[in-house]
């Protein structure tokens, strides 16, 4: 598994490059390897470190550590979520295990700011769900409800609210959640690599090729070497289909975001100096659109079925112009050339959107799918996955163990004809939000 990023995530872009990258070249020995070095694979690694300091805990990524799917998401730490629609007393139900999770999520990145002292713009600004379509008020409305029985603290809006408060009378109707926080993704996930505990190994851009269990050992192979481990630990997210890992449960999905440059004082005045925000969609192909802190503006509005390993500069410009066309729709008196990057990233799904979470066979354990709320339930699986690779049971886990378990997937061709017309539909359904 060879995966080739494209370099133009601002997130990234706005880091200090690392130096004294390792990468593996020996054939090594452990009682613990981790794959995948994002938010989950860090956290787990970063607590086995803290439980077992005198073992070597191994981790792995085939890119650079925090710089896949990690550092290039929107910098939502969400406590709700819009498009899964729960709406009856037993989806009521449902509904509230999902945000449990999300609340432990949220608590668990919180935790860890604290304790390293972090800096990564937190901002508990909270977040709106938005459309410009007036009929999807009903929505809203029904959302509102659900919000209200969990008790959760928001505010319905109307077209004059959100412009002042965006800088934009694009959207008609909206919805904001106050527990929401915007933070920046990469610089949250590069703390995380440089507080690795120093029994941690990190080795980067080494790829796992191949993997068995012979006994009671999991042999690993990559281009240049091998690892043996007594226990494995599977956070690839988007790649975890690729390794053959609940390959019947999983499947990658490409996203693309662009980025501008920062406003002017002049550009900023001009949509009426609105404050940092966020902005989910109400419908799920519709666009999720950013102001950070520093005044730039983040658009994401494409999904879709790609080659998770790589997407080619020419596909990526592509997605560009519609991501151009979803400022301009939003703000047409900023100028034509204000985008100053774009980048791809993957992201897991399941069928019923559950998340990933358990012990595959002896001593091989994975966590992932997370459907946009990864930063959080990401960082809280991982530390999570580590205390159930120990077999301790905590209260974290037992939230966890009451979701809805992942349901099972149709095989190939099958598979990928139903999410192509799936989102094909959303896509239809979402056009206005684009």
């Amino acid at each position: 598994m060879e995966v080739t990023n494209d370099n133009a995530c601002s997130w990234i872009k706005d880091l200090i490059p690392r130096q004294n990258i390792k990468i593996l070249s020996d054939n090594l020995s452990t009682n613990w390897l981790i794959v995948g070095a994002g938010f989950t694979g860090l956290s787990a690694a970063r607590k086995l470190g803290e439980i077992f300091p005198k073992e070597k805990i191994v981790i792995v990524d085939a890119q650079l550590a925090g710089e896949g799917a990690s550092g290039r998401n929107s910098g939502y730490l969400v406590d709700t979520t819009l498009n899964d629609g729960f709406t009856s007393n037993k989806e009521l139900e449902s509904y509230k295990k999902k945000a449990d999770i999300y609340d432990l999520g949220i608590k668990a990145v919180k935790n860890f700011i604290k304790e390293y002292q972090v800096d990564c713009d937190w901002n508990e600004c909270g977040k709106f769900f938005a459309s410009s379509r007036k009929e999807d008020q009903t929505i809203l409305n029904n959302f509102s409800n659900t919000l209200e029985k969990l008790g959760y603290e928001h505010d319905i809006l109307n077209n004059e609210q959100l412009t002042n408060r965006l800088g934009t009378n694009f959207y008609n109707v909206g919805l904001h959640t106050k527990g929401g926080i915007l933070l920046h993704p990469g610089k949250l996930v590069r703390a995380m690599v440089d507080t690795l505990p120093k029994n941690v190994e990190l080795y980067e851009n080494s790829s796992l090729l191949e993997w068995f269990k012979e006994k009671d050992f999991i042999n690993c192979k990559f281009k240049n070497s091998t690892i043996k481990t007594k226990k494995i630990i599977f956070a690839t997210n988007g790649f975890l289909r690729s390794l053959g890992i609940k390959k019947n449960y999983n499947f990658p999905i490409t996203l693309t975001a662009s980025m501008t440059r920062p406003l002017t004082d002049n550009e900023h005045e001009s949509i009426g100096k609105p404050k940092e925000w966020g902005v989910l969609p109400v419908r799920p192909m519709g666009a999720t659109i950013r102001m950070t802190k520093d005044r730039r503006i983040l658009i994401r509005n494409t999904a879709e079925i790609h080659n998770p390993m790589k997407m080619l500069q020419s596909i990526l410009n592509q997605r560009y112009l519609k991501q151009k066309l979803g400022i301009k729709k939003r703000f047409p008196q900023l100028p034509d050339d204000i985008i100053q990057s774009s980048w791809s990233g993957i992201v897991s799904r399941t069928r019923n959107s559950s998340q990933i979470f358990e012990k595959i066979d002896d001593n091989i354990f994975v966590g992932g799918c997370y459907n946009g709320s990864g930063i959080g339930v990401g960082t809280l699986f991982g530390e999570q996955i580590a205390f159930k690779a120990i077999g301790q049971n905590t209260k974290e886990i037992q939230c966890i163990e009451l979701r809805n378990k992942p349901t099972w997937l149709p095989p190939e061709p099958f598979l990928s004809i139903g999410i192509r017309s799936r989102l094909f539909y959303e896509r239809l359904r979402a056009r206005s939000e684009i």
